[in-house]
């Protein structure tokens, strides 16, 4: 069930039964020449889906636009400030929240966001201990890596090895190739840059990483590999979201 495609009243419905539902986040930025610019954002929102087919869990619009602007160098990447994406998650999850939602699980696909994500969570948090006499439902986030799942890690470990890489891995762009054949691109096979030190700005960046991969081999993804990883992070999620509603 996809809250888009869903009436109020189903929503309502749904609520006597769960007051949880997922929530994709990612980014809209460059993954190198094969990786699709939209495949931080798409990457959950295709695990997401899947959950929300197979499990009948809610899954809310997916939050595209994030943390990217170390990306800015590269065309078509957009960025958020962290204040504008804090303000963005409380914005959505209050929203929820006004009409009954007290569990909120985000599914990230990008990891320039996880360090926003957590400040948008106590935010939340901040304003309603300030609300004053409000004895309301709590409310309780929890934010999810599809990457740092134990069958993404083990696949991605099979798969590609050290050649996995940190940004355009093969895995995410397999992902992405599984969901969406058309868009398949196609690349020479040549090495990524390693990462010489950390970065900052997007100058800085696209100086360190002319062609925008991180040390990511992006020429070894397969959408045979994509459909395993959404087929085993599935099951994960699905387990994971039925044991973060269960908690007190």
């Amino acid at each position: 069930m996809l809250l888009q495609q869903a009436t109020w009243q189903e929503v309502d419905e749904y609520l006597t039964r769960s007051k949880g539902l997922i929530v994709p986040i990612g980014s809209t930025e460059q993954h190198g020449p094969m990786g699709l610019i939209g495949t931080d954002a798409l990457c959950p929102e295709v695990i997401a889906h899947r959950v929300s087919a197979d499990a009948g869990i809610l899954v809310g619009p997916t939050i595209s636009v994030g943390m990217a602007q170390h990306h800015l160098g590269f065309s078509g990447s957009i960025t958020l400030r962290p204040t504008t994406l804090i303000a963005v998650i409380k914005d959505y999850v209050l929203s929820l929240a006004r009409n009954g939602f007290e569990r909120f699980y985000f599914l990230n696909g990008h990891g320039g966001n996880i360090a926003t994500i957590g400040a948008a969570f106590s935010e939340i948090y901040a304003e309603r201990s300030l609300q004053r006499g409000s004895n309301q439902p709590g409310i309780m986030c929890k934010n999810q890596n599809w990457f740092t799942l134990p069958s993404a890690q083990r696949i991605s470990k099979e798969q590609f090895g050290d050649r996995e890489g940190s940004h355009a891995t093969p895995s995410e762009i397999s992902i992405t190739q599984y969901a969406y054949p058309e868009a398949i691109k196609s690349m020479s096979e040549d090495k990524a840059d390693a990462a010489p030190r950390s970065f900052t700005d997007a100058e800085d960046y696209r100086s360190l990483f002319p062609d925008g991969r991180i040390e990511a081999d992006s020429f070894l993804a397969s959408p045979e590999v994509g459909k395993e990883i959404v087929d085993a992070c599935s099951k994960e999620v699905i387990a994971s979201f039925n044991a973060f509603l269960a908690q007190d």
